[in-house]
């Protein structure tokens, strides 16, 4: 079969003849019906950091992966050939797809059972996919990290494809959304979701006294803003890497009792969460699919800042 890998740093992706996988041990192969393009892909192409998460080269990309079970290895249970799941790339193995070992820009995956979650009848693949790592991350900081609840006062700063997400899933759970997004053309999503407000910094959210402030952009300022904008004992929860690096007032850290918490991934039961608000109906994001051809233009397209909320591969 082809597969889209990457051979190292600065090169565009290869189009590789490689074998078609078998499944070992505790193992299912997939067929591939959808895979998520990711703002980390851009990264691994173009920062020689990521190279210390990748082992083995070359390696297929591609770690939002959802598909359908067409063999199944020795010891699994709970998975018969047909199945339509979802990987969950922190899940029970440990080794992220499109990283550690191979992912799923390819027609067929490998993949250990303990990272698969079942999807919900009537879900579309390219939501499950989404739904493996936007939704899982999205979920997993507003909900899991964040513990938002009805009645809270949430701001939630970035409109892309994770906070696009996040937002939603806390109007969901009944709370009080403040957007906050830079760019004045995703304002109208904001009221699609359902958030009361929208501004453009976080800086105008200073005093505010919000119960929680979730960082889906992590631009270094943003996070600053975050302490001016919450109450006493109120909670940031950092999910963006825009910057590595932030400024912060202790003082007003410190006075707040301000709570700053990282959020990074998630679980099988965050992405099953998220696939009954996607099945549901109640949570419906941005997506824009393409075809298997279009996967390195669309890992471009990311990197030049083109795409609304997640793009997906149909394969």
């Amino acid at each position: 079969m082809q597969a889209w890998q990457f051979t190292g740093t600065h090169q565009p992706l290869a189009l590789n003849e490689v074998p078609d996988p078998e499944p070992g041990p505790g193992e299912v192969v997939l067929e591939v019906k959808a895979a998520g393009l990711c703002h980390s892909d851009v990264g691994v192409l173009e920062d020689e950091g990521w190279l210390a998460l990748l082992p083995v080269l070359p390696v297929t990309m591609g770690h939002e992966i959802a598909g359908v079970v067409t063999a199944v290895g020795q010891g699994v249970e709970g998975y018969a050939v047909g199945d339509r799941v979802g990987v969950c790339p922190t899940g029970g193995s440990g080794v992220a797809p499109g990283y550690g070992r191979d992912g799923g820009f390819a027609p067929l995956h490998r993949v250990p059972a303990v990272d698969l979650v079942r999807m919900p009848e009537g879900l579309p693949f390219e939501l499950a996919a989404a739904g493996t790592d936007a939704g899982m991350t999205s979920y997993h900081a507003i909900a899991a990290i964040g513990g938002v609840k009805a009645g809270d006062k949430v701001a939630v700063i970035g409109l892309g494809g994770l906070g696009q997400i996040g937002a939603r899933i806390a109007v969901v759970k009944g709370a009080d959304v403040t957007a906050v997004e830079i760019n004045e053309d995703v304002w109208p999503l904001a009221e699609a979701i359902g958030a009361s407000r929208v501004v453009k910094d976080i800086a105008e959210l200073a005093g505010g006294d919000f119960d929680l402030v979730v960082d889906y952009a992590g631009f270094g300022t943003t996070t600053a803003g975050a302490v001016d904008a919450i109450r006493r004992d109120g909670t940031i929860v950092v999910v963006g890497m825009g910057r590595l690096e932030a400024t912060i007032n202790t003082r007003d850290v410190i006075l707040k009792q301000a709570r700053i918490l990282g959020s990074n991934g998630g679980t099988l039961e965050d992405v099953a969460e998220v696939y009954a608000l996607f099945g549901s109906g109640a949570v419906q994001p941005q997506v824009t699919t393409i075809g298997f051809d279009e996967i390195p233009e669309g890992i471009e397209r990311l990197k030049r800042g083109e795409v609304r909320g997640r793009l997906v591969a149909l394969l």
